[in-house]
Protein backbone atom coordinates (compact mmCIF):
# COMPACT_ATOMS: atom_id res chain seq x y z
CA UNK A 1 0.00 0.00 0.00
CA UNK A 2 1.34 3.42 -0.90
CA UNK A 3 1.80 6.22 1.60
CA UNK A 4 -1.08 8.75 1.65
CA UNK A 5 -0.47 12.10 0.05
CA UNK A 6 -1.98 15.52 0.33
CA UNK A 7 -4.65 16.24 -2.27
CA UNK A 8 -3.56 17.48 -5.68
CA UNK A 9 -5.72 20.53 -6.27
CA UNK A 10 -6.41 22.17 -9.62
CA UNK A 11 -4.84 25.57 -9.99
CA UNK A 12 -7.98 27.62 -10.37
CA UNK A 13 -6.60 30.73 -8.67
CA UNK A 14 -7.47 34.08 -10.16
CA UNK A 15 -5.34 37.19 -10.10
CA UNK A 16 -6.60 40.07 -7.98
CA UNK A 17 -8.43 42.78 -9.94
CA UNK A 18 -6.36 45.69 -11.18
CA UNK A 19 -9.07 48.25 -10.37
CA UNK A 20 -10.50 47.49 -6.95
CA UNK A 21 -11.30 49.30 -3.76
CA UNK A 22 -9.19 48.78 -0.66
CA UNK A 23 -11.13 45.92 0.88
CA UNK A 24 -11.58 43.99 -2.37
CA UNK A 25 -7.91 44.42 -3.20
CA UNK A 26 -6.67 43.28 0.22
CA UNK A 27 -9.07 40.34 0.36
CA UNK A 28 -8.24 39.29 -3.21
CA UNK A 29 -4.49 39.20 -2.54
CA UNK A 30 -4.98 37.33 0.71
CA UNK A 31 -7.29 34.80 -0.96
CA UNK A 32 -4.79 34.26 -3.78
CA UNK A 33 -2.10 33.42 -1.23
CA UNK A 34 -4.43 31.31 0.91
CA UNK A 35 -5.24 29.23 -2.18
CA UNK A 36 -1.56 28.88 -3.09
CA UNK A 37 -0.40 26.94 -0.02
CA UNK A 38 -2.56 23.82 -0.61
CA UNK A 39 -1.40 23.80 -4.23
CA UNK A 40 2.26 24.04 -3.12
CA UNK A 41 1.93 21.01 -0.84
CA UNK A 42 -0.30 18.91 -3.11
CA UNK A 43 0.76 15.32 -3.79
CA UNK A 44 3.34 15.11 -1.01
CA UNK A 45 3.61 12.37 1.57
CA UNK A 46 3.65 13.04 5.30
CA UNK A 47 7.37 12.28 5.32
CA UNK A 48 8.01 14.84 2.61
CA UNK A 49 5.94 17.46 4.43
CA UNK A 50 8.08 16.89 7.55
CA UNK A 51 11.38 17.13 5.65
CA UNK A 52 13.67 20.03 6.45
CA UNK A 53 15.00 20.21 2.90
CA UNK A 54 17.01 23.45 2.93
CA UNK A 55 19.86 23.04 5.44
CA UNK A 56 20.83 24.42 7.84
CA UNK A 57 17.20 25.51 8.38
CA UNK A 58 14.85 23.08 10.11
CA UNK A 59 11.82 24.70 8.46
CA UNK A 60 9.36 22.25 6.88
CA UNK A 61 6.27 22.50 4.71
CA UNK A 62 4.22 21.02 7.56
CA UNK A 63 5.62 23.68 9.88
CA UNK A 64 4.48 26.35 7.43
CA UNK A 65 0.98 24.81 7.18
CA UNK A 66 0.71 24.70 10.96
CA UNK A 67 2.14 28.20 11.39
CA UNK A 68 -0.28 29.75 8.91
CA UNK A 69 -3.17 27.95 10.62
CA UNK A 70 -1.99 29.41 13.91
CA UNK A 71 -1.56 32.88 12.40
CA UNK A 72 -5.06 32.80 10.89
CA UNK A 73 -6.54 31.71 14.21
CA UNK A 74 -4.66 34.31 16.24
CA UNK A 75 -5.29 37.35 14.04
CA UNK A 76 -8.90 36.68 13.14
CA UNK A 77 -10.17 35.02 16.31
CA UNK A 78 -8.16 36.81 18.98
CA UNK A 79 -7.71 40.23 17.36
CA UNK A 80 -10.51 40.69 14.80
CA UNK A 81 -13.23 38.93 16.83
CA UNK A 82 -11.75 39.81 20.24
CA UNK A 83 -11.96 36.25 21.57
CA UNK A 84 -9.34 34.51 23.68
CA UNK A 85 -8.62 31.32 21.73
CA UNK A 86 -5.69 29.19 22.85
CA UNK A 87 -2.84 28.27 20.56
CA UNK A 88 -3.50 25.32 18.25
CA UNK A 89 0.01 23.91 18.55
CA UNK A 90 2.08 25.92 20.98
CA UNK A 91 1.52 24.68 24.48
CA UNK A 92 4.62 25.87 26.32
CA UNK A 93 6.64 26.18 23.10
CA UNK A 94 6.12 29.53 21.33
CA UNK A 95 7.34 27.83 18.13
CA UNK A 96 5.20 24.73 18.63
CA UNK A 97 3.61 25.21 15.21
CA UNK A 98 7.04 24.70 13.62
CA UNK A 99 8.32 22.13 16.12
CA UNK A 100 7.17 18.73 17.36
CA UNK A 101 6.00 17.59 13.93
CA UNK A 102 4.31 14.22 13.76
CA UNK A 103 4.35 12.41 10.39
CA UNK A 104 0.98 10.86 11.28
CA UNK A 105 -0.84 14.23 11.41
CA UNK A 106 -0.19 16.23 8.19
CA UNK A 107 -3.57 15.50 6.64
CA UNK A 108 -5.31 16.53 9.87
CA UNK A 109 -3.07 19.60 10.06
CA UNK A 110 -4.11 20.54 6.52
CA UNK A 111 -7.76 20.14 7.59
CA UNK A 112 -7.03 22.52 10.51
CA UNK A 113 -5.66 25.01 7.98
CA UNK A 114 -8.86 24.90 5.91
CA UNK A 115 -11.01 25.20 9.05
CA UNK A 116 -8.96 28.19 10.22
CA UNK A 117 -9.54 29.87 6.84
CA UNK A 118 -13.30 29.37 7.02
CA UNK A 119 -13.41 30.85 10.52
CA UNK A 120 -11.13 33.76 9.57
CA UNK A 121 -13.26 34.65 6.56
CA UNK A 122 -16.43 34.69 8.66
CA UNK A 123 -14.83 36.79 11.38
CA UNK A 124 -13.48 39.34 8.88
CA UNK A 125 -16.82 39.52 7.08
CA UNK A 126 -18.43 40.60 10.36
CA UNK A 127 -16.30 43.77 10.35
CA UNK A 128 -17.84 46.45 8.14
CA UNK A 129 -15.16 49.14 8.41
CA UNK A 130 -11.51 48.51 7.50
CA UNK A 131 -10.47 51.48 9.65
CA UNK A 132 -12.48 50.85 12.84
CA UNK A 133 -10.51 49.68 15.89
CA UNK A 134 -10.90 45.94 16.46
CA UNK A 135 -11.99 44.43 19.78
CA UNK A 136 -8.70 42.57 20.25
CA UNK A 137 -5.30 44.15 20.81
CA UNK A 138 -1.73 43.40 19.74
CA UNK A 139 0.80 44.07 22.50
CA UNK A 140 -1.81 46.33 24.11
CA UNK A 141 -2.21 48.43 20.96
CA UNK A 142 -5.42 48.99 19.02
CA UNK A 143 -5.39 48.16 15.33
CA UNK A 144 -7.83 47.84 12.46
CA UNK A 145 -8.76 45.23 9.86
CA UNK A 146 -6.76 47.05 7.18
CA UNK A 147 -3.60 46.47 9.25
CA UNK A 148 -4.47 42.80 9.83
CA UNK A 149 -5.12 42.19 6.12
CA UNK A 150 -1.88 43.92 5.13
CA UNK A 151 0.06 41.91 7.69
CA UNK A 152 -1.54 38.65 6.52
CA UNK A 153 -0.59 39.35 2.89
CA UNK A 154 3.00 39.93 4.08
CA UNK A 155 2.94 36.78 6.23
CA UNK A 156 1.77 34.58 3.37
CA UNK A 157 4.14 36.14 0.83
CA UNK A 158 7.12 35.43 3.09
CA UNK A 159 6.15 31.86 3.91
CA UNK A 160 5.10 30.97 0.36
CA UNK A 161 8.63 31.95 -0.71
CA UNK A 162 9.93 29.50 1.88
CA UNK A 163 7.49 26.89 0.57
CA UNK A 164 8.80 27.40 -2.97
CA UNK A 165 12.35 26.58 -1.88
CA UNK A 166 11.31 23.61 0.24
CA UNK A 167 9.11 22.08 -2.44
CA UNK A 168 11.75 22.45 -5.14
CA UNK A 169 14.33 20.85 -2.85
CA UNK A 170 12.03 17.93 -2.06
CA UNK A 171 10.91 16.92 -5.54
CA UNK A 172 11.96 19.58 -8.04
CA UNK A 173 8.47 21.08 -8.41
CA UNK A 174 8.35 24.78 -9.13
CA UNK A 175 5.64 27.24 -9.97
CA UNK A 176 3.79 30.30 -8.83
Amino acid sequence: MSEPTTPLLPDDRTDPPFLAGDRESLESWLELYRATLPIKVGGLTPGQLCTAAVPPSDLTLLGIIRHLSEVERYWFTNVVAGEDAPSLYGGDDPDGDFNDLDPSTPLADLDWFHAALATARAQAAAVADLDAPLPGRRHGQALNLRWVYTHMVEEYARHLGHADLLRESIDGSTGY
